[in-house]
């Protein structure tokens, strides 16, 4: 027995021997794959060109400069990584909704959920403007060679924008509800820019989005603050991817306003203040709650409709501004008038004035183009602390003893 136990035991270690030595079952270690490199991501907007084919990531923010929005209330731009959606809350007087545009950097897609009316390619490359207003805020952005059209060059102040119109590179589409739609077609433009007044036989948008143009409408003469319109420059940059430079243009004119108006804000007389003149019966005066009225109080100066608690115009007679007026100090913004003969043949009653009497009468037509345009409606909108540093000089002239006026001009 105890044989066959030494034999079983000796033939099973030969058996192990045989077979070699028994190693335990490898298990591969995986390989680290390589990281996935994303495209680079701007370091500023994209001012001139699109995200290249197969660069686009949903991860990369395309739009680094960004606008803060201080003065004006009624539009605003909530950022997404390669679109960013603008709302005008009243987009003009009446409207029942907001108006709203998605503006997606070029060569990246579309978010789903928006008609496609309101989606925009930006940078824009090509505009139409329907208010010389627009003006200033695209040639201070150094972007006057993208306009390709307006509505009627008339009334135009802009020196390059008349000579464009001159050497035939501007098209004329027409205003309001006879607007040129074929022509518009045909120019094919990224956006036409232009306003709503809430009037159909006024405005030209509805006509142009019916017939499948981008139509994008600007609110800036709605704000009631000289500096809230003046921040609507915003909203065009952004449109061209421009945030950068829109926010440091008005840093600027933020700063230089509020450095007159805190010069205004000391003087311990002010004078009286009316403005305008009537029309077929009616005396339009601005409200105190009006842009026209915060320059004047920011001037230093007394309203004379301040307590008025509208942001638009009053309809007056000429009775009733005559019984609150006739010894006001200044009298402003008197229209087309060249002289003070012109008032009195307009009305005799001018006359009776004390403003008129004195020659304390000043209208802002300093700077008019030979076909009429008016630069006070015109880059005046983008340049408040000039307007209002024309009205310390009327008003106080000690306190800006150096500035030339821009805009007015005394009315003798």
């Amino acid at each position: 027995m105890f044989r066959k136990l030494i034999a079983a035991l000796l033939a099973g270690a030969f058996l192990l021997a045989a077979c070699g030595p028994v190693t335990p079952t490898e298990t591969p270690v995986p390989v680290p794959s390589e990281p996935v490199s994303l495209p680079a991501a701007p370091e500023n907007n994209l001012t001139d060109g699109c995200v290249a084919d197969g660069e686009f990531s949903p991860e990369i923010d395309y739009f680094p400069e960004k606008v803060t929005l201080t003065h004006t209330a009624n539009f605003a731009v909530e950022y997404h990584n390669n679109y960013k959606v603008v709302t005008i809350f009243l987009p003009y007087p009446g409207a029942t909704e907001a108006a709203q545009y998605v503006l997606v950097q070029c060569g990246t897609p579309a978010p789903e959920g928006y008609a496609a009316e309101q989606v925009i390619e930006v940078p824009v490359q090509t505009i139409v403007t329907m208010s010389t207003s627009y003006l200033p805020f695209l040639d201070e952005l150094g972007l006057l060679d993208r306009l390709v059209g307006l509505d009627d060059a008339t009334y135009v102040s802009n020196p390059t924008v008349l000579q464009m119109a001159a050497e035939g590179k501007l098209a004329m589409i027409g205003y309001g509800s006879s607007v040129n739609v074929e022509q518009a077609l045909e120019l094919a433009p990224d956006i036409i820019m232009t306003y709503g007044s809430g009037a159909p036989e006024y405005d030209a948008f509805p006509i142009l989005q019916q017939a499948g143009l981008k139509v994008v409408i600007n609110a800036e003469w709605m704000d009631t603050s000289p500096l809230g319109r003046a921040e609507w420059g915003k909203f065009i940059a952004l449109f061209f991817n421009q945030e950068a430079a829109a926010e440091a243009l008005f840093a600027d004119k933020v700063n230089a306003y509020n450095e007159y108006a805190a010069l205004a804000a000391g003087v311990t007389e002010k004078p009286t203040v009316f403005t305008g003149t009537a029309y077929q019966g009616t005396w339009n005066v601005p409200g105190g709650q009006s842009f026209g009225a915060a320059f004047l109080r920011d001037a230093g100066a007394d309203y004379l409709w301040a307590d008025d608690p509208s942001t638009g115009s009053l309809f007056l007679s000429f009775e009733a501004v005559f019984e609150k007026a006739q010894n006001a100090d200044f009298w402003l913004n008197v229209g087309f008038v060249s002289a003070l003969t012109d008032l009195e043949a307009m009305d005799p009653r001018y006359a009776d004035f004390a403003a008129y009497q004195t020659g304390n009468v000043w209208n802002y037509d300093a700077r008019v183009s030979p076909s009429g345009g008016n630069d006070y409606f015109e880059s005046a909108v983008a340049h408040p602390e000039l307007v209002l540093a024309d009205l310390i000089k009327i008003f106080h002239p000690d306190l800006l003893p150096d500035h030339e006026l821009v805009y007015y001009r005394q009315v003798k």
